[in-house]
């Protein structure tokens, strides 16, 4: 078995256990294919001199633990600004469709101040506290053997706010580099997850979608999720992350939630 998330074969994206979900064990979990996206939209925007500034996932049901496709396109040209699209199908169907703004980089002359790297709130990964995804359910998975985790700031699994640092703990495609967006992808479909107010065992509460907005790449393999959730009684919720790296703020996420009882 691959030690890789994925690994290809021609034009398919055949994906390992690593990449499975807590919901179904099935299925994907979304900062798989999320990241799969991000990484080819980023190869598109950097072939013209273009930055990722917003990518915006919209999962259309459950994504099987199967031989994927992703395509990615630009469907509107432009020197300063550019929108992408992406899918992700298996068996010939759609199961991931995603929307980016692609902007041009270059040097702008910024009064003094206008900028300041922070740190990171809860501190620097290697303070923060490793933790492994609850028990139950199979050994591998995304949330288990795909990304390494570790809560900072005191925070842990438990309900309520979090402050948790991501990274790859193994290659997203066997034999490649992941690009900094995906990196950035990967770990913010993990807020509804690290914030969450409900119980596993009990409630449903999946994320129908992810937006991101950056205003940077993140440096460095660590991705920091300062995450929050809110759920309404109706069985619709939010869940919004604010991005950092070790240098500090790079953007945002935020995720629909759809809730249910088990």
């Amino acid at each position: 078995m691959t030690d890789a998330i994925f690994r290809r074969e021609g034009d398919l994206l055949v994906p390992s256990g690593h990449a499975r979900g807590p919901w179904d064990p099935g299925a994907q979990h979304g900062g798989a294919p999320a990241a799969l996206v991000a990484d080819a939209v980023d190869r598109l925007a950097r072939a013209d001199g273009m930055a990722v500034a917003r990518l915006t996932f919209e999962f259309l049901g459950p994504v099987a633990l199967a031989p994927l496709v992703v395509a990615a396109r630009i469907v509107k040209p432009g020197r300063r600004l550019r929108l992408a699209e992406a899918e992700v199908v298996i068996d010939g169907r759609a199961v991931v469709r995603a929307r980016a703004v692609l902007l041009r980089r270059g040097r702008v002359s910024l009064p003094a101040g206008t900028t300041r790297d922070e740190p990171p709130p809860g501190g620097p990964p290697e303070l923060a506290t490793a933790s492994a995804f609850p028990a139950g359910g199979e050994a591998e998975g995304f949330h288990r053997t795909g990304m390494e985790l570790r809560f900072a700031g005191g925070t842990d699994y438990g309900p309520g706010p979090a402050l948790a640092w991501f990274r790859f703990a193994r290659p997203l495609v066997e034999g490649e580099e992941p690009s900094r967006v995906a990196r950035a992808a990967a770990a913010a479909d993990f807020g509804n997850g690290v914030s969450r107010i409900l119980d596993f065992e009990r409630h449903l509460f999946v994320n129908t979608d992810l937006s991101i907005h950056l205003h940077r790449e993140p440096r460095g393999e660590w991705v920091l999720l300062d995450a929050r959730t809110r759920i309404e009684p109706t069985g619709i919720g939010l869940a919004v992350s604010h991005l950092h790296d070790e240098d500090g703020a790079l953007g945002i996420a935020a995720q629909s939630l759809f809730v249910e009882d088990r």
